[in-house]
């Protein structure tokens, strides 16, 4: 293996490289194959951007179709068959089973993008500049979105002032039983609080960066409610959730509420390829033609993709069910080991296919992760990186899951300096027993 190559050409600026120092050369499924031909269990999923998977065949063969056919490829905002094959799908297949009515806006092709055309629209709708965001939310890294993106290790790169945002506490932060959402809204209602009216809220259902902390469904509703009683826009950031991650293919349909702005983006295309998506209310539809634009907001290969997945994972309820139980697995594996490794002091948390295990001791779960990585799983960590952040294909294998999951349970153990308990076998079972239920 020789990264020397990257020391030398690639900025400073690269991460990933640095948790994963290999050299990849393949990936199928729900693994990936180094240069000396290693196998690597993969639970980072492209940061949340592959929920079926590296190379998933079905959506592969569409692609293909369309190359061979020579199809358009760059369209910008033009009319295209795949941009009229996928919209058609999306409406059929996705917004219409739930009652939802929006237009659609291609930004351009990352998440950010799409956060900062939602954040842009909403200001122009409601004529304020201000913005509410959360503690420990992460909504990009560009001008706008970091502005409502809390981590301090991404505001400080910025080089410039980062204005036009209030952060107010996530579901959680000060504790069990407090309502933030009382607190936000004493602090609009209050002229004398010294907070700018807002335009628009925009939070994450479950916060991936910030370290898995889940929103209660009552929470959101409560949300939505100070939104619609001080006339501010409510901004689901469903970038890193959405597309099934929690269960449902928008992370906030288990809540109820109904939000004036969603942006997609990561795994809306299915295979990896750049596309991102804002979700508006029509009546919020106030743009000029061209009035925010750029130039590869028409990706028609990743229309063509995300077809595909739509038609085959998303035309009935059985891969939800797939989620589902895959995610139930996850969650009683995490807990046994919380329960087995009182050392280690942890908890869990998570909804769905993304879970959480945090520790106490900020330095553990990096160190757990990095035994991983020498094992042969590939798993990242998140929030001020005390969390091992489990984030599967959606389509994963189960025993391949499993797999994977026993990697982590032995990757503790050896961190923290205490033999493996035995019993695995039993453990599996007791596990998949209780999901199929």
């Amino acid at each position: 293996m020789n990264l020397k190559i990257f020391d030398r050409m690639e900025s400073e600026v690269r991460g990933y490289i640095r948790s994963f120092p290999t050299l990849f050369d393949k990936a199928r499924g729900s693994t990936l194959i180094d240069e000396a031909n290693n196998s690597y269990i993969d639970f980072f999923a492209g940061a949340g951007t592959l929920n079926y998977g590296h190379n998933n065949p079905v959506i592969k063969q569409d692609l293909m179709n369309y190359l061979e056919a020579d199809g358009v490829i760059h369209g910008l905002d033009m009319a295209t068959v795949a941009k009229k094959e996928m919209l058609e799908a999306l409406d059929r297949i996705i917004l219409k089973p739930r009652g939802m009515n929006y237009k659609l806006q291609f930004p351009g092709p990352t998440g950010t993008n799409a956060v900062e055309a939602a954040l842009k629209l909403a200001r122009l709708v409601k004529g304020r500049s201000n913005i509410v965001s959360f503690t420990h939310g992460f909504h990009g890294v560009t001008g706008g979105s970091l502005a409502a993106t809390a981590n301090s290790k991404y505001r400080d790169a910025a080089g410039t002032s980062l204005d036009n945002t209030t952060f107010m506490p996530y579901d959680g932060y000060l504790g069990e039983g407090v309502d933030t959402t009382e607190y936000l809204e004493r602090m609009i209602a209050d002229r004398s609080s010294g907070m700018d009216h807002p335009a628009a809220v925009i939070v994450e259902t479950v916060q991936g960066e910030g370290g898995v902390n889940v929103a209660s469904a009552a929470w959101l509703r409560a949300l939505e409610q100070v939104c619609r009683r001080q006339d501010m826009l409510l901004i689901v950031d469903d970038i890193q959730m959405g597309c099934g991650r929690t269960g449902r293919f928008f992370s906030f349909e288990e809540s109820g509420i109904s939000p004036d702005i969603v942006t997609l983006s990561k795994s809306i295309s299915a295979f990896g390829l750049p596309m991102a998506l804002v979700l508006m209310k029509p009546e919020l539809d106030v743009w000029t033609p061209g009035a925010h634009n750029g130039t590869f907001r028409g990706n028609n290969l990743a229309f063509v993709t995300a077809r595909a997945a739509l038609l085959h994972y998303w035309s009935d309820d059985a891969f939800q069910e797939t989620v589902r139980r895959k995610g139930i697995i996850m969650r009683n594996w995490l807990e046994h080991i919380a329960a087995d490794y009182p050392s280690g002091e942890f908890g869990v948390r998570g909804r769905g296919m993304i879970q959480g295990l945090a520790a106490a001791d900020e330095t553990l779960a990096d160190r757990i992760a990095r035994r991983c990585f020498e094992k042969g799983l590939v798993i990242e960590t998140s929030g001020a990186d005390d969390v091992l952040k489990l984030m599967p294909a959606l389509t994963i294998d189960e025993k391949l899951l499993c797999q994977g999951l026993d990697i982590i349970e032995d990757s503790v153990a050896d961190v923290l300096g205490v033999p493996r308990l035995q019993g695995r076998d039993r453990k599996i079972k007791y596990i998949n027993f209780r999901a199929a239920r």
